[in-house]
């Protein structure tokens, strides 16, 4: 996906050829189809808000393909202001924003106002469940049970590289993503409660970081919100092959966060053989590691 900069100075198209481009992209030749396609998307964005009139035409092939232009063009803009994003060098970007930009670049379509309020939503629900004078334990016990006996969220083992796993409109959707997804929300979640929850980048996972001045307990969305100690950790830092390092251990800032969600998503697509997926999540990378 490229860059639509110097399209945006074509010019537009006349009335009459749009009419005879319309007539042309229902065509059943493909040929005739596919260089049709290809010249309405040289004229640049322009010709997204021309197709736009037509995504809910009665004729159901310029309805599909209409859609298919118009996708395109609503996903390089989305490439591109995630792009933009991730060229901001502070450090202290809205980690939960730069995740939603990262899901349209693939999701193009999706409402993020609606799934921010679905967030919203499981945390109105939380305060009525929360005792927030207890023990820190019972606060994250009950968040757990919300999130993972209530609403069914959980680590999917099985398919562990779909790039869904990565994307939050999908965990949402589907109440399953990686570890880094899954202690997104839960990170999420904690801070429309206004509870000292961070994001903790071990080698090989990720997890969460509950901590006051009297308390410290680690977290495990990926496996059903486990509650565990640092030793807890240090034991997994072994079984992992790595030496017991508190670095590891350490809060990731949010730049630091979106970078692992992109390499995550670019071995995904590696794996799974999408090289143009592999290199737009590249150039994500490189933009946030600057």
């Amino acid at each position: 996906m490229t860059s639509s900069a110097d399209s945006n100075k074509s010019p537009a198209f006349s009335e009459s050829e749009k009419s005879a481009l319309l007539t042309l992209l229902t065509d059943e030749d493909p040929e005739v189809y596919h260089s049709i396609h290809d010249t309405i998307l040289g004229r640049g964005p322009a010709a997204a808000e021309w197709m736009r009139e037509h995504i809910l035409d009665d004729d159901p092939c310029l309805r599909r393909r209409a859609n298919a232009i118009v996708d395109h063009f609503d996903q390089l803009a989305a490439d591109n202001e995630f792009l933009k994003f991730c060229l901001n060098k502070s450090d202290k970007i809205d980690v939960e924003h730069g995740a939603w930009l990262l899901a349209k670049t693939n999701y193009s379509k999706i409402n993020i106002d609606a799934y921010s309020a679905m967030l919203d939503n499981y945390v109105s629900e939380l305060k009525d469940r929360i005792d927030f004078g207890a023990p820190a334990n019972r606060i994250l016990g009950t968040i757990n049970f919300y999130l993972y006996s209530f609403l069914g969220y959980c680590g999917d083992m099985e398919n562990y590289y779909d790039p869904q796993n990565s994307y939050l409109n999908r965990v949402i959707d589907r109440q399953k993503g990686n570890p880094i997804s899954m202690s997104a929300i839960y990170i999420f979640v904690a801070r429309r409660l206004h509870l000292p929850v961070v994001g903790i980048g071990m080698p090989q996972h990720f997890i969460c970081r509950f901590q006051t001045s009297r308390e410290q307990i680690y977290i495990d969305p990926f496996q059903k919100g486990r509650l565990m100690t640092k030793g807890d950790c240090h034991k997994m830092l072994l079984q992992s092959g790595q030496d017991i390092n508190d670095d590891f251990l350490a809060p990731v800032s949010p730049r630091r966060m979106l970078l692992r969600m992109c390499s995550n998503l670019q071995h995904a697509y590696s794996t799974q053989d999408q090289p143009e997926d592999a290199r737009r999540m590249q150039r994500y990378i490189i933009a946030l590691s600057k």
